[in-house]
């Protein structure tokens, strides 16, 4: 009996209580990776809307051009 106290003290326990904080750890890990992904999307979302209003002001100038370009030629 004394010898399985024992191994429950120095042995089982210690592994026990690492295995706790390893489990912690990992939980914290994956709430900060569902974050930061959740951030990189709406960050991509809101560059890929940047980029296509760019696109869409770049067309409407390069229109405009056009207009002068063939106002001029006339």
């Amino acid at each position: 009996m004394e010898m399985i106290d024992a191994i429950m003290k120095w042995i089982v326990a210690p592994v026990t209580a690492f295995v706790f904080l390893l489990h912690r750890t990992q939980q914290q890990h994956t709430t900060d990776i569902a974050v930061l992904r959740a951030t990189m999307s709406e960050q991509k979302q809101a560059h890929d809307r940047e980029i296509k209003e760019i696109r869409d002001s770049f067309a409407r100038v390069m229109s405009k051009l056009d207009t002068i370009e063939q106002a001029l030629r006339k």
